[in-house]
């Protein structure tokens, strides 16, 4: 049987017909390979240079290395987190005629490193924690798709860090199902098995005297759990908010923001009924709001201000028309950005007599009426609008703040 490539673009195969295929993978010279960490797997799996592409390759049966090859292409085509499938190899045969086993060929995802090799260093706990909160997220959002994993471990995960964003990607889906959708139970088990993987790897690092001593191998296993349970719920449950209603939108993600995840990308889908609102959490790194704000708006804040701002902007590019997150002929979230400040920043800070403003910027009075608005929205139990929100803090706030910044003096 001949060497067979099929490959997700016609470019792929050329660039692979480089590599020494008659050779099994144990036995690949060193000048093809690239050395760089691994996670452990059942099967051969060696990192090597195709052209400019660093590619992972992993020597499996023919049938569940097609299987695999299709799922990770369903999983790209459905917008889930996982490395990029290149190509699977069939037909393969050493010099002297004899069959070697098929091979999956992925894009190695650059700035990445296994999950397991993380915790072979030394890691501050604020840390530990984004790495559990990134990787509930993936299990979250491939049950949110259908997909039961079934072999959710530190070794087939890989965690990158982009711009202070936080994300953990999917590699090996040989075990995977995609279903139209998962049942309370399969995502049970799948999570079971996750937390048995998990904790037994940490135990595996931990006997080795790899793992830092604070890291518990059991509690971290079960933690993960406990926080993706906690995100499956603020994520999943239903939700129609009368028009207009963005208050309670802006409710849901501060109870977002207090589970530690942030809003990548929200959606809101109007309806006859009300506006349902879909979620797609994410997890950042320390400053990364300051850093945002201030690329996308040239406002220069702190960060719990960025935060809220962010989350502001956010909510309201969601209600305009030419807001579609993935769409290459839609408005850029630079230009909704700058939209955003000259509609919405500018005029409620200059609603603000200046007289009344002291030493406050127009950063921090707008997170003042940003916070003003919520808690005079959670008395009335209803979305007062921005409009109302400042007229009354300037009747009310502003001149009580005023006050209390004027010198006594002695009688």
């Amino acid at each position: 049987m001949a060497l067979q490539i099929s490959a997700t673009r016609p470019e792929h195969p050329a660039l692979l017909l480089e590599l020494p295929w008659h050779l099994p993978l144990e036995e690949w010279p060193e000048a093809y390979l690239v050395p760089l960490p691994r996670g452990i797997s059942r099967h051969v799996v060696r990192y090597a240079r195709a052209g400019d592409e660093v590619i992972a390759v992993k020597e499996l049966a023919e049938r569940p290395a097609l299987r695999e090859y299709e799922l990770l292409r369903d999983l790209d085509r459905i917008g889930i987190p996982a490395v990029d499938p290149l190509a699977v190899l069939t037909g393969r045969t050493d010099d002297d005629g004899s069959p070697l086993e098929s091979v999956l060929v992925t894009r190695h995802l650059r700035g990445s490193q296994p999950y397991r090799s993380m915790f072979e260093t030394t890691m501050r706990p604020a840390t530990m924690h984004r790495l559990m909160d990134a990787l509930a997220v993936l299990l979250v959002r491939l049950h949110l798709a259908g997909f039961a994993w079934g072999d959710c471990s530190l070794s087939n995960t890989l965690f990158r860090r982009d711009a202070g964003a936080y994300a953990a990607y999917l590699v090996d889906a040989e075990t995977g199902d995609l279903h139209p959708r998962l049942s309370d139970g399969q995502r049970e088990y799948d999570l079971d098995l996750a937390r048995v993987n998990i904790s037994g790897e940490l135990l595996d690092l931990e006997a080795s005297g790899a793992l830092h001593p604070s890291v518990d191998p059991i509690e971290f296993g079960t933690e993960i759990c406990a926080r993706y349970g906690r995100l499956w719920e603020e994520l999943t449950r239903t939700s129609v908010y009368p028009a207009g209603k963005y208050h309670y939108i802006e409710r849901r993600i501060r109870r977002l923001n207090d589970l530690g995840f942030d809003v990548a990308e929200m959606q809101i889908k109007h309806s006859a009924d009300g506006d349902s609102v879909t979620f797609v959490p994410k997890v950042v790194d320390a400053g990364h709001h300051q850093r945002q704000l201030l690329r996308l708006t040239g406002l220069d804040t702190e960060e719990n201000q960025a935060r809220r701002l962010l989350n502001d902007l956010e909510s309201w590019m969601a209600t305009q028309d030419d807001y579609a997150p993935g769409d290459p002929l839609a408005a850029r979230p630079e230009v909704l950005a700058h939209r955003w400040v000259r509609d919405v920043f500018r005029p409620t800070v200059r609603a603000v007599p200046p007289e009344l403003r002291g030493a406050m910027d127009a950063a921090e009075i707008y997170h003042e009426l940003l916070e003003h608005r919520w808690y005079l929205s959670e008395q009335a139990q209803a979305d007062i609008g921005l409009d109302t929100a400042v007229a009354d803090y300037i009747a009310h706030i502003l001149p009580t703040a005023r006050e209390s910044l004027r010198p006594t003096t002695a009688d």
